[in-house]
């Protein structure tokens, strides 16, 4: 029977992680000192989001084994546990996750495929179950205290919160306001695609006429996908775009799309953004163009 009131609820579980995306490969990238505290930083968030606060669950340790990243979790509470469960269940953390790793990594889009495991026993066959889901973590209990890498990343991010939080000047109990955390990293130093590392950028001049110039009609599924983040591209913009630019042609209403989008982004405008947007609608030789690669050889 799980405990009583006299004995604190502490259970353990691992979270399996796998990117779908060929260029994003989680492994690598924590295993990476420049790229490790960013994917750190998502892990908490995305945590924290699932659980309603920063301290619902521990991270003990993560664990490279390719193509998975594996993070051993601890839970001190059963609300805590079974709030995390129905994240994980409706897919809400799996949602965080993908948007917190883009964010923080500032790469193009990051499916997740996801696992939990107690033990031996598999929960995804049995979330409906969630007695039976409680149950199996409880009976696990942590072998292990918390990773001192772990120890020394969850510094890092307290530092860095109230860093933030100090120059907002807001006062930090528990770590536990953290969305302007999300938000900066946005324009981060680098991005991930075809395998290689870019420096991320604000979208210049050139990249804005080359744009223009190469995308034809599936501009407006260029400005669909950036419209995800960027509300100035709400509907129906786009669709009063290419009616007002209708004579300019097409090389006008994807230039007036592009200028909305940098516009009301400034500083977030990156090619990043702009980069993941084309790859989400299969436009790889025109990213490639904006990249620079200047090759005969086909990437695939």
């Amino acid at each position: 029977k799980m405990a009583g009131n006299s004995t604190p609820w502490i259970g353990s579980a691992y979270l399996f992680l796998q990117s779908t995306c060929k260029t994003v490969i989680l492994p690598s990238l924590y295993e990476s000192p420049q790229k490790k505290p960013s994917v750190f930083k998502a892990l908490k968030l995305a945590l924290a989001d699932s659980t309603g606060s920063m301290n619902g669950v521990d991270m003990l340790k993560v664990h490279c084994s390719h193509p998975h990243l594996i993070v051993q979790l601890k839970f001190c509470k059963r609300e805590n546990c079974l709030q995390f469960l129905q994240s994980y269940r409706e897919g809400t953390l799996q949602e965080s996750l993908q948007n917190h790793l883009q964010l923080s990594l500032a790469v193009t889009t990051v499916p997740l495929e996801m696992e939990l495991k107690a033990g031996s026993e598999h929960l995804d066959s049995m979330l409906k179950d969630e007695d039976h889901c409680l149950e199996c973590i409880y009976r696990q209990k942590p072998d292990r205290l918390r990773d001192e890498e772990i120890t020394e990343l969850e510094e890092c991010f307290k530092s860095l919160v109230v860093h933030q939080s100090i120059n907002n000047n807001r006062a930090v109990e528990d770590f536990t306001s953290l969305n302007s955390l999300s938000l900066p990293s946005s324009q981060g130093r680098s991005f991930i695609f075809q395998g290689q590392e870019f420096a991320n950028r604000t979208i210049t001049p050139d990249d804005h006429q080359k744009f223009a110039k190469l995308v034809s009609k599936k501009w407006k599924q260029v400005g669909r996908s950036l419209q995800k983040t960027c509300r100035a591209l709400r509907d129906p913009v786009i669709d009063n775009l290419a009616m007002e630019y209708d004579r300019e042609g097409l090389y006008e209403q994807a230039y007036q799309m592009l200028l909305r989008f940098i516009q009301s982004e400034g500083k977030k405008a990156t090619i990043a953004r702009l980069i993941s947007a084309l790859e989400e609608n299969g436009l790889l030789s025109l990213a490639e163009e904006l990249l620079g690669f200047h090759s005969n050889e086909d990437c695939s």
